[in-house]
């Protein structure tokens, strides 16, 4: 509760700062008048001496109205206090009108630009050589009595100068700092929401290669089994198929599941070369006429090998819901410093499963792979069936 009010004064204070100094300064010029304080600056005085000290509030009050307007109008205030000074200065010789002079002065240069700066910088200097020849000129005084008024006056005026400054640049610096240390912020959570969406790009392609697949393999089994004559030769072979996949499948997730609750451990293997036989031999298993023409790419590197092995394998799954009982082309070559693969169907008609088979990640996820890779992604409808092709950079690494 204290901490609130105590901000909450703050907050009125700073709002208010303008006023409360001239009113501040207006009370200290009366008590100074009270104490008779006057004739500080005697040798420049134009009057004779036994002059009231009141008289010192006819220059000091109105520069309170300087000091009131000195936020608004900076240099406009400096320059109406300048006056007021010179005035008291010739005059009465009070206070009041020095104080001002020296408040109105630290905010202007708070306030200034560089190049203003230097202007009052210069002008502050200026007023410091017309006192040192104004003390000559108007008095009796040496040169060494002349030369310390105008060292106190510049004393007090470079001193004013330097504190004002040397606020204004701290706050700057300050600013910079804030600004640098937002701009590194925003930095931060945008590349921490790009590491996060990668993330998540990652999961969804680990699930859909490695989890996905063995599901839907086993749903094709199991309608295949379902839909043929009953044969306890053949339903226990699709058991079985059904019963490796699932194996496959909960393995798989667990292992993702342990990465991701850990941090420990590896995700299931990723496909590779020596799967694809595997991969042809199940689709064909599935009811797909498959003509399978490849060279050795064993060795072209992790990472494009796999995107190979899963554009087959995605092509062939695809094939299987939606045009069982087709004709396959697999046809896999080098060409320079590319791998090529496509995958040709003809004929074959829809399964019940299609219905149920998601809304074509697959094929969008595979396309995002091979481009990552430098490579180009390509599948469509043809004249009598569909076509899958891809272009992977040879070398590609993991």
């Amino acid at each position: 509760m204290q901490e609130a009010t105590a901000e909450r004064i703050r907050t009125w204070s700073r709002a208010r700062r303008p006023l409360i100094d001239a009113v501040l300064i207006g009370l200290f010029c009366v008590l100074s008048a009270a104490l008779g304080f006057s004739g500080i600056w005697s040798i420049f005085s134009l009057l004779d001496a036994g002059i009231s000290p009141w008289w010192t509030l006819a220059t000091a009050l109105p520069g309170c109205i300087a000091v009131l307007m000195k936020r608004r109008f900076p240099m406009l205030s400096l320059v109406a206090a300048a006056i007021l000074f010179t005035v008291d200065l010739l005059t009465i010789g009070g206070l009041g009108p020095v104080i001002i002079l020296l408040d109105v002065l630290w905010t202007a240069a708070f306030l200034a630009s560089p190049r203003a700066r230097t202007g009052l910088l210069i002008a502050s200097a200026i007023a410091v050589v017309v006192m040192f020849f104004g003390a000559l000129a108007l008095s009796d005084a040496a040169v060494p009595v002349a030369f310390l008024v105008a060292a106190q006056f510049g004393a007090f005026v470079g001193t004013d100068y330097w504190w004002a400054v040397a606020v204004s640049q701290a706050n700057e610096l300050a600013e910079l700092h804030r600004q640098r240390a937002d701009d590194a912020a925003a930095v931060a959570e945008r590349e921490q929401a790009e590491a996060v969406r990668r993330e998540r790009e990652t999961m969804a392609r680990e699930l859909h290669d490695v989890v996905a697949g063995h599901v839907m393999a086993m749903a094709i089994r199991a309608e295949a089994a379902l839909t043929s004559p009953p044969d306890p030769v053949t339903d226990r072979d699709a058991l079985q198929a059904v019963r490796d996949a699932g194996l496959d499948a909960h393995g798989a997730l667990r292992s993702m599941i342990s990465v991701l609750r850990r941090g420990d451990g590896t995700l299931a293997p990723t496909p590779g070369w020596s799967d694809l036989e595997g991969i042809v031999d199940e689709a064909r298993r599935a009811g797909l006429g498959i003509r399978f023409s490849s060279v050795d790419v064993s060795g072209v590197g992790g990472a494009a090998e796999q995107a190979v092995v899963r554009v087959v394998r995605e092509a062939l799954a695809n094939g299987i819901r939606h045009a069982s009982g087709a004709d396959v082309d697999v046809v896999i070559d080098v060409a320079g410093s590319d791998v090529q693969v496509a995958v040709r169907s003809r004929g074959g008609v829809a399964r019940a499963s299609a219905t149920h088979g998601g809304q074509g990640w697959g094929l969008q996820m595979l396309r995002e792979r091979v481009e990552a890779l430098g490579g180009a992604f390509a599948a469509g409808p043809e004249s009598d069936g569909w076509s899958v092709a891809a272009r992977v950079p040879v070398g590609v690494r993991a």
